[in-house]
């Protein structure tokens, strides 16, 4: 295995600039997270560290060594696409020994074997090596796919939205198979995804990806205690997070429109405006609440429920646990959690607050 460092890499493709500027590592062994919307750069990214792509400016280092003058074979970089790439008409174990019998190799059927018989055990296909992959399911195919990245024992794993076409339940299924089988194996790997549920529960640091730039790196408790921006914020949670204009008088916090007003501590260093951010599980109901609202729409979920909470010309997500037995039109008491409110500029860029003790 090995580390990765992008070193201001930028991406132009004729007049669209799809990557600027971007840097980041990822050690060795670690699962890394590149999460960002559809456009983000994320593809290309992998691409560029593939060598599928050439960057017009920056470098790709692999264990500190430049790879820009490297192919594809020569990196020695497993690429995991979101579709499946199998050959249709051949078996599963034939699928998973193609890379193995490329000439550089050099390997004997027998050798071929052996990896191809571990790798199937590793992800439970071994009863399908002699089917042919048009006669699998979705997870079944994903598994074979993964399998010919793994069969190969490369440097790198670079993953691009693997489970993106599976239902549901398969993907939180191969989510653990996939999160335990890169901790079991060490293997250098870097995943790319939109969902922001598979980049908190499987990354060990989490890029995020905006635009062609990097807005913010850390891990997954980074991520989603002390988003960067505003972006962030709003990118990262389920549901998402409550985020209102606000003002500072003397030493009150107003959330605009709505009946919230809260004490600001002496030594938080807050702007006359700015934009107040407010996770939901942190708007918790209480009937001895502070604040007044009135549920405006319920959203059950079975081990959870959202509840919209009209206060003022505001709305607030509260979550909270279980089932409930409050109705639309039902007023309730709540509390804000003071010590988790997140404050940002106008701009969306997050302020850090300091509180004097």
């Amino acid at each position: 295995m090995a580390d990765v460092i992008l070193q201001n890499i930028t991406k132009r493709f004729k007049t669209v600039t799809a990557l600027k500027g971007v840097s980041f590592d990822i050690k060795d062994g670690e699962f890394f997270v590149l999460l960002g919307p559809t456009g983000a750069g994320k593809t290309t990214t992998l691409r560029v560290i593939s060598g599928l792509e050439r960057q017009d400016e920056g470098s790709v280092l692999f264990d500190g060594e430049s790879v820009d003058h490297l192919t594809p074979a020569d990196r020695d970089v497993a690429f995991v696409f979101e579709q499946y790439s199998l050959y249709p008409t051949m078996t599963v174990y034939e699928n998973l020994a193609f890379p193995l019998r490329s000439p550089l190799r050099r390997m004997s059927e027998q050798v071929i074997r052996q990896r191809v018989e571990e790798t199937a055990e590793k992800l439970r296909i071994s009863p399908l090596l002699e089917r042919t992959t048009a006669h699998l399911s979705g997870g079944e195919m994903q598994r074979v796919s993964l399998g010919r990245a793994l069969v190969r024992d490369p440097q790198i794993f670079l993953m691009d939205e693997p489970l993106s076409n599976l239902d549901a339940k398969l993907r939180e299924a191969l989510r653990v198979e996939l999160q335990h089988l890169q901790k079991t194996e060490g293997s250098t790997t870097l995943f790319v995804t939109h969902d922001q549920i598979e980049a908190l529960t499987m990354g060990d640091r989490i890029g995020v990806l905006n635009k062609g730039r990097i807005v913010q790196i850390g891990t997954p408790e980074d991520i989603y205690d002390r988003p960067a921006t505003t972006f962030v914020a709003q990118l990262v949670g389920t549901p998402r997070i409550n985020l209102h204009e606000a003002v500072r008088e003397d030493s009150t916090l107003h959330v605009t429109n709505s009946t919230i007003h809260l004490p600001i501590p002496a030594g938080d260093d807050l702007p006359p405006s700015f934009l107040l951010g407010v996770r939901p599980e942190d708007v918790q109901i209480h009937s001895e609440g502070g604040f007044l609202g009135q549920i405006a729409l319920i959203e059950p979920l079975g081990v959870q429920t959202i509840l919209h909470v009209k206060t003022g010309e505001q709305t607030l997500l509260s979550l909270v646990p279980g089932m409930t037995d409050l109705r639309v039109g039902e007023e309730v008491r709540f509390n804000v959690v003071r010590e988790r409110l997140h404050y940002f500029q106008p701009d969306g860029t997050r302020i850090s607050v300091e509180r004097k003790t």
